[in-house]
């Protein structure tokens, strides 16, 4: 199996999980239709971190450790922030871009 064929793991932090319910919940006062497919982009694009999570960028920022992380772009405007271990992805952070980095759940 060469790197382009190889499958990973991926793991959400329960953390994670909650925030994307916040934002979800948040956004379906306003419009159901809106929250679900919010909700469907999200999921799809974590999910496609099964194949080449190499592909996007490295997320340094000075709190963190550099090149442990990488980012993905969801939705137009949501960060995933998420580290690779051997075979495993670690979805760590969903964050708004449009927010500070003081509201990250990587933030110490």
């Amino acid at each position: 199996m060469n790197s382009v064929d190889k499958e990973y793991t991926v793991i959400v932090d329960p953390a994670v999980n909650d925030r994307m319910y916040d934002h979800f919940e948040f956004l379906a006062r306003v419009s159901e239709s809106a929250a679900d497919r919010l909700l469907n982009g999200l999921v799809e694009d974590m999910q496609s971190l099964e194949h080449l999570p190499f592909r996007n960028p490295v997320f340094n920022r000075p709190y963190l450790k550099s090149g442990k992380y990488r980012y993905m772009v969801s939705c137009e405007r949501y960060l995933v922030i998420y580290q690779v271990v051997d075979d495993t992805v670690f979805i760590d952070d969903i964050q708004d871009s449009r927010q500070a980095d003081d509201k990250s759940l990587l933030y110490p």
